[in-house]
């Protein structure tokens, strides 16, 4: 699996919790646009990104890309991510997903353990 981190903010230490979690996964730091552009080329399986709203920085040039239905915000200001709905959102065929910095660990986590269900 090769996940790419794009996004704005934190992406050295989403690597970092991701490494820790499964070091088998493939992990690459791009700037948004490169990580999107990498995601629809099929060069990279997954896309994570965080910002300070969870899905503008973090997702929009994976939006305009690889479009909406395949881009999912699974956390905001004041909502942490839920277990369930990243379950829902990873079955629903998400490729790309944002995130607030400030709830890196439990968005890595939760991903992390959907995407190998």
């Amino acid at each position: 699996m090769k996940i790419v981190i794009g996004g704005q903010v934190e992406k050295k230490e989403i690597e970092k919790l991701i490494k820790e979690k499964n070091p088998d996964i493939e992990t690459v730091v791009k700037s948004d646009l490169e990580a999107a552009m990498l995601l629809k080329q099929g060069q990279a399986d997954y896309y994570f990104g965080a910002c300070h709203t969870g899905g503008g920085g973090a997702l929009a040039m994976a939006i305009s890309l690889v479009g909406k239905a395949s881009c999912h915000t699974i956390s905001m200001p004041g909502k942490p991510p839920v277990k369930e709905k990243v379950e829902q959102a990873v079955q629903e065929g998400g490729k790309a997903f944002g995130f607030t910095g400030d709830h890196k660990e439990k968005a890595v986590e939760y991903l992390l353990d959907a995407l190998k269900a």
